[in-house]
């Protein structure tokens, strides 16, 4: 019976899932676990803390499923992912570890900013002006004009690894700046836009 179920579509599915179809959960499951999971570990690379995401978002969705309609499975499970994400950064205490992880999350779009990266944004703005010039320059081709560290070495003639020194030096600058909360409020918004 399973092996039938696998080639139904995410809506044929969906709608056995309201009716507490058990095996159309597990296709469900198989279908999009390892994808979910190598999302997740992209953003936040702890692998026991994106399998419980994982886990979470899979639990939600069974239990939810006799009352939920979703339109696009694939994307409301992807965004599922970035919000327990945030939700768990904003939970913890901020540590140097986390800097890594703001690294690895893509880049916010100008266009369609949410609230709270647009507020924080200003006190950011004010930090990056303290730092030297050409840190500022790198930091400011990367995140917010979303050149590669490839593009801007070309750009300003310099080595890809001096631009991701520059990078990551002014992050800290940065991080030391800004308290951890509103750091974490800082990672938050940026993966809301994601």
């Amino acid at each position: 019976m399973k092996t039938t179920l696998v080639l139904l579509s995410d809506t044929e599915l969906q709608k056995r899932l309201q009716r507490q179809d058990q095996l159309a959960f597990e296709v469900l499951f198989d279908r999009y676990w390892k994808r979910l999971y190598s999302f997740a570990f992209k953003i936040y690379k702890e692998e026991a803390i994106c399998e419980d995401i994982v886990q979470e978002i899979f639990i939600s969705l069974w239990e939810k499923s006799a009352t939920t309609s979703i339109d696009n499975l694939e994307g409301y499970l992807l965004r599922a992912v970035k919000y327990k994400i945030a939700n768990h950064i904003r939970d913890l205490k901020f540590d140097s570890g986390h800097l890594e992880i703001l690294q690895n999350i893509p880049h916010p779009s100008r266009t369609d900013k949410h609230l709270v990266y647009q507020e924080f944004e200003a006190g950011i703005f004010n930090e990056i002006k303290k730092l030297l010039p050409r840190s500022q320059e790198v930091l400011i081709l990367s995140r917010l004009e979303h050149y590669t560290n490839i593009e801007i070495a070309q750009k300003l003639g310099l080595s890809v690894r001096t631009v991701e020194k520059h990078i990551s030096d002014a992050l800290k600058l940065l991080k030391m700046k800004i308290d951890p909360y509103q750091f974490s409020v800082f990672i938050t918004g940026m993966l809301l836009q994601c």
